[in-house]
């Protein structure tokens, strides 16, 4: 019989929400006892996440984020800015034991294999993906999935983006492009090196399917069940407290 881990499924929320609840889901996995969990969800509204080292006023295109109603967060894992697009985006999280068997100890290991379940999902919907160190996935030569990664208190999280049909304009509108005016030269030039479902499959591509394949992809590459739960009264309590944190100017912009 496979073991079971927790699917919390296609939660819709704002920023501040959302990270609280990958934080807590960290937090309470070992001293709550709670079970491993997959996440999948959308930012509503999008938002820009900068990475925990990162400072937002070199990153962030603040007036354009206020114009078009884009949230801004701090992440507490570590790489680069990234754009999530209501319309456009599949955000993941993992959280698991360091001390799991299924989970290699060396932090490279854990990328390739957590990544790999990103590529085997997108492998059911015809998707040719490798995994590309450090944190890459790409398709075609082209990135289609960014990610990042924390350990703390013995607890792994990943997270990292799925981009099904993503606005490469606006995301060059909120991001902070070193002195480069936004043209159809560039936005030529990143849809050169950056791809999503949509483009590389020549069709679109809805979020039920794009998230029926990526829980079969977690499941297969972990030989588990996903079985869709909730988040416990533990994990709620430490969302409430969490929110204010990542709500806050103090945290958002202590960089």
């Amino acid at each position: 019989m496979k073991e079971t881990w927790r699917l919390i499924d296609m939660r819709i929320e704002d920023a501040p929400t959302q990270m609280a609840i990958d934080e807590a889901i960290a937090m309470a996995r070992l001293k709550e006892n709670t079970p491993n969990t997959v996440r999948l969800y959308r930012w509503t509204p999008s938002a820009v996440s900068i990475g925990y080292f990162q400072s937002i006023e070199k990153e962030v295109n603040l007036p354009a984020c206020e114009k078009y109603g884009v949230d801004v967060i701090r992440r507490i894992t570590g790489g680069g800015a990234v754009y999530h697009d209501y319309n456009g985006e599949i955000t993941y999280s993992l959280v698991a034991p360091e001390a799991d068997p299924k989970m290699p100890a060396d932090i490279m290991d854990s990328y390739e294999l957590i990544c790999g379940a990103i590529v085997n999902g997108l492998a059911g919907l015809g998707v040719d993906a490798e995994f590309k160190p450090v944190n890459d996935i790409v398709a075609g030569g082209k990135k289609i999935s960014g990610n990042a990664q924390t350990r703390r208190h013995g607890v792994i999280l990943q997270h990292g983006t799925i981009l099904v049909d993503s606005d490469i304009r606006r995301m060059f509108q909120v991001l902070r492009v070193s002195d480069a005016k936004i043209s159809d030269k560039l936005i030529q030039a990143v849809e050169d090196r950056v791809t999503n479902l949509r483009r590389y499959l020549g069709r679109p591509v809805d979020f039920d399917e794009a998230r029926s394949a990526l829980i079969k992809g977690f499941e297969d590459t972990f030989s588990v069940a996903l079985e869709p739960g909730e988040l416990t009264g533990a994990e709620t309590r430490l969302v409430k407290q969490l929110h204010e944190k990542y709500s806050s100017r103090e945290w958002v912009f202590q960089r």
